[in-house]
């Protein structure tokens, strides 16, 4: 599933392309959207919120979408050749220069914009956040430490303390704070979990190569995140699957 940064950089292009503008064919393909007509009408913005988009219209409307693991915006000159099959697709926005098109998303929802805390109201902080201050951080910190007993790796992948965290920032996460994801939230610096979540995140959030060491070589980019040695210690990573959860990967050597 794309990571907030994925999502973060997805909405930056796609406001580029079409705020200001006005849509002069808009195509739904999902059953809920079949009626919506957004021809004539002009975009206002395109924000990210955690890993949903919200592409809102001038006249108070929201198009809600959110990526899950296959869903994918992309933008293409008009009458160009789309880089995934047709049956794919589920949106398509295309104002004077651009087509916005999106593929495979499984969500997609028109709202009143005033309406959207009823799709989103339910996140956390969104570590990306362009609002991000003192008041939204020490909320992060509250949520991810309300549970002691709760695992570190659990409590980050979840939307409702953080919004925008996946798996491989949460296995990152984990291997900087010298813990294993399983480790409880009580032997847990939740500040600084905090602090590293937003700091990886905005590090990758303006371009798509996703590096939380710092190198963008290919087989440089993750400490332990699915690799099978440890990039600090070179000793094995181990992987481990807890029910209803992904993969995750860390370093029994590294990580306590």
């Amino acid at each position: 599933m794309p990571e907030g940064d994925t999502v973060f950089l997805t909405c930056h292009r796609l406001d580029e392309a079409l705020a200001g503008e006005t849509v002069l064919r808009g195509e739904f393909r999902h059953p809920r959207l079949a009626e919506v007509d957004v021809s004539g009408r002009t975009v206002r913005e395109v924000r990210p919120v955690g890993k949903h988009l919200l592409v809102r219209f001038a006249d108070g409307w929201t198009l809600h979408s959110h990526l899950r693991i296959d869903g994918a915006w992309h933008l293409y000159p008009p009458g160009a050749r789309w880089r995934r099959p047709a049956h794919q697709v589920r949106a398509v926005l295309t104002v004077a220069r651009r087509s916005a098109v999106g593929f495979d998303l499984h969500e997609l929802r028109w709202v009143r914009t005033s309406d959207e805390d009823g799709l989103i109201g339910h996140l956390g902080p969104d570590v990306l956040s362009p609002e991000w201050d003192s008041a939204m951080h020490a909320e992060a910190v509250r949520r991810l430490a309300a549970d002691p007993e709760r695992a570190v790796g659990s409590a980050l992948l979840d939307q409702a303390v953080l919004a925008g965290l996946g798996n491989i920032y949460r296995t990152e996460v984990c291997f900087l704070l010298r813990r294993a994801p399983s480790t409880p939230m009580a032997e847990i610096d939740a500040d600084r979990a905090v602090l590293l979540s937003r700091r990886l995140l905005l590090r990758n959030a303006w371009h798509p190569e996703q590096s939380t060491t710092g190198d963008p070589r290919r087989d440089a980019r993750h400490w332990v995140y699915g690799r099978r040695r440890c990039l600090r210690c070179g000793g094995p990573v181990t992987r481990s699957a807890y029910p209803g959860d992904r993969i995750t990967y860390h370093c029994p050597h590294c990580q306590l």
